[in-house]
């Protein structure tokens, strides 16, 4: 047996497509497009990175891109004004503060300024709140929790009823995909650094969503035969064969889960397009709603 393997580029590429084309009808329709605010503090050459790919995605689809560069010496209150100012500015429907903001800034005081409609990446309070509620719709999810969801459900992936196992509790990833697996109706069981007879707990999943940061940490036997392995991991390991010293690989052994797995997300090449492709989604949503787009 030999996991299917979900292309996550195949898959991002499809969404901004369509994505592409709401832009087009909201601009026939309205005269107006999404825009998206992107603010980086400090020089962090992979944040310089990720903002740097998001305003490429943004230009492929037609979404305007305001990008805002400031020092890492900014103080908090000048960061707070930008946010205020972009939360004030009608063409901006979606605003993204790079992390992680250097030591004096408080993260969860400049997250919590941003306008809940322009949350796009899905870590104001009230959405997070939200979410972990029954019967209640966050205006956003997190980009690559509902970038995990997408790959299941485009793979036609069943989720309710299933036992579902997410490997880590990470605000950012862990907990909003549990969350979101069980407002699917799965029965869903969260592992982290804690759990006892960690690999007898992941065996039991029908879905395992691998995110905890440590690389191939997921083998092989861990895995319950058929199940489907969503792996977020992005891990740098040495490797002298490669032109830059090191190759990339998830938390779970690929290798030997291609083997056992049902279906099976790479590294690179599976979650990572997503958690962009759902930003584009987010931002799109959000001014769908402002202009009053069905």
């Amino acid at each position: 047996m030999s996991a299917k393997i979900i292309d996550g580029k195949a898959i991002a590429a499809t969404i901004r497509g369509e994505i592409a084309a709401e832009v087009e009808q909201m601009k026939a329709q309205f005269g107006r497009v999404p825009g998206l605010a992107a603010v980086l503090v400090g020089e962090r050459r992979d944040s310089q990175t990720y903002v740097r790919m998001k305003k490429k995605a943004c230009a492929e689809v037609g979404i305007t891109s305001f990008g805002y560069t400031l020092p890492a010496d900014v103080s908090q209150d000048e960061l707070l004004k930008l946010v205020q100012d972009l939360n004030a500015n009608p063409d901006v429907h979606g605003i993204l503060v790079q992390l992680p903001l250097p030591d004096h800034i408080d993260d969860e005081t400049i997250l919590g300024a941003i306008s809940i409609e322009k949350d796009v990446d899905g870590f104001h309070p009230l959405n997070i709140g939200r979410l972990s509620m029954k019967r209640r719709a966050p205006l956003f999810v997190p980009c690559t929790p509902r970038g995990c969801i997408e790959l299941l459900d485009r793979s036609g992936i069943e989720i309710e009823g299933k036992r579902a196992v997410v490997l880590g509790r990470s605000n950012i990833v862990g907990l909003p995909a549990a969350m979101l697996l069980l407002h699917r109706n799965a029965t869903l069981t969260v592992c982290h650094s804690r759990t006892k007879n960690l690999p007898g707990v992941v065996r039991e999943a029908d879905i395992l969503i691998a995110a905890v940061g440590r690389p191939e940490m997921v083998k092989g036997d861990w895995i319950k035969p058929g199940a489907a392995v969503i792996d977020v991991g992005v891990n740098a390991v040495d490797d002298p064969t490669k032109k830059k010293g090191y190759r990339l690989v998830g938390d779970v052994d690929f290798a030997e889960a291609k083997e056992v797995a049902g279906y099976l997300t790479p590294v690179p090449g599976g979650v990572g397009p997503m958690t962009i492709a759902m930003l584009l989604r987010n931002t799109m949503d959000s001014a769908k709603r402002q202009v009053g787009m069905a």
